[in-house]
């Protein structure tokens, strides 16, 4: 029974659990600095704004910090100013996971996968698709950053791809965290309770329905060819 559980919580398994649970404590942590410091944060000049942007960079490769939960504080502050630090944030992050991973991998969870014939046809035909794939899989407001970003750069997925459907899937989801942000009276509440607006439920859960259905329209059609 000792050894079953240790399998369990093995590898992947402890990786997932780690990349769930860290960035909730970790931002219940940013939560607290941020309320508690805010006429402080509200006083940054442009360098400090830079210095921050360029630690979050590193906090979000990790999986320290979700970056939507960063675009509320950001805009909160910074409001649409805060849309290019956060877009060059997202691409750099993305950039980061992705060359560790590659450096660490060098590609032999891609070849441990390929052994299966049947895997292998499958990931070959994902990867017709797979901008497309990341698009939508981006687009999802509860998919996991730090955890997508491992998966697709593990799968050997194209960098340009990833990027590219990395930005764009980031799009609506940053744009409707800072519009949130705005109509924030207090820090508190908004990250406290970003979802509190009825215009955000409903935004969150289009994109939602968006991502899933596009998942499934593009796999679908992919893996039934």
């Amino acid at each position: 029974m000792k050894n079953v559980l240790l399998n369990a919580l093995s590898g992947p398994a402890v990786a997932g659990i780690i990349l769930s649970v860290i960035p909730l404590v970790f931002s219940s942590a940013l939560t607290y600095l941020t309320v508690a410091y805010e006429p402080v944060i509200a006083q940054f000049n442009g360098w400090e704004w830079l210095g921050l942007t360029a630690a979050c960079c590193l906090t979000s490769a990790f999986a320290l910090t979700p970056p939507t939960f960063l675009a509320l504080i950001f805009g909160y502050f910074l409001g649409w100013n805060s849309l290019l630090p956060l877009f060059a944030l997202n691409m750099i992050c993305i950039l980061l996971v992705n060359r560790m991973v590659n450096w660490v991998d060098q590609d032999r969870f891609v070849r441990f996968i390929e052994q299966n014939p049947k895997a292998r046809n499958v990931l070959e035909r994902i990867r017709e698709q797979e901008l497309k794939v990341i698009f939508f899989a981006k687009l999802s407001p509860v998919l996991p950053f730090a955890v997508i970003n491992l998966v697709f750069a593990l799968s050997g997925a194209r960098l340009r791809n990833i990027l590219l459907g990395g930005f764009l899937g980031m799009i609506p989801r940053t744009f409707i965290a800072v519009w949130t942000a705005l109509q924030a009276k207090e820090i508190r509440t908004l990250v406290e309770d970003p979802n509190a607006g009825s215009w955000t439920q409903i935004s969150v859960g289009l994109l939602l329905l968006a991502s899933v259905i596009g998942l499934y329209a593009v796999l679908n059609r992919t893996l039934n060819r």
